[in-house]
């Protein structure tokens, strides 16, 4: 296997993860009373749930475009650092250490392979 198609194959695969994630399950469940119970139990605003999905869905969609020039989508990849980072802090903060606190960092790694081999894939 190349090193491109084994980059290519990685990149979509994690980006892929990271779009349904970040992009698809919060817009389809954003409205749920779960979701709403769950901005509110952290000691967020309503609004701010509102806001969260509304540029993770954006995110979500500039990573999968291919289209989309690299500037935007090196902010987007920032933001999700930064989402998962405060995800997990928040999560700790409230609850202690438990699932919850550990599990937006599995989507960091997922994000990082993601971006590793975004730019490996740029400079083959």
């Amino acid at each position: 296997m190349t090193a491109a198609k084994k980059y290519t194959i990685l990149f979509w695969v994690t980006t892929g993860i990271i779009f349904i994630m970040e992009g698809v399950i919060p817009a389809l469940t954003s409205q749920t009373e779960l979701a709403k119970e769950g901005i509110h139990h952290l000691g967020y605003p309503l609004y701010f749930g509102n806001a969260l999905v509304v540029f993770k869905v954006l995110g979500a969609l500039v990573l999968i475009i291919p289209s989309i020039p690299k500037r935007i989508k090196e902010w987007a990849y920032a933001g999700f650092f930064f989402d998962f980072i405060f995800a997990s802090i928040s999560h700790f903060a409230v609850d202690g250490m438990d699932f919850q606190s550990v599990f937006p960092l599995f989507f960091l790694a997922f994000l990082m392979v993601s971006y590793y081999s975004y730019h490996q894939l740029n400079r083959v």
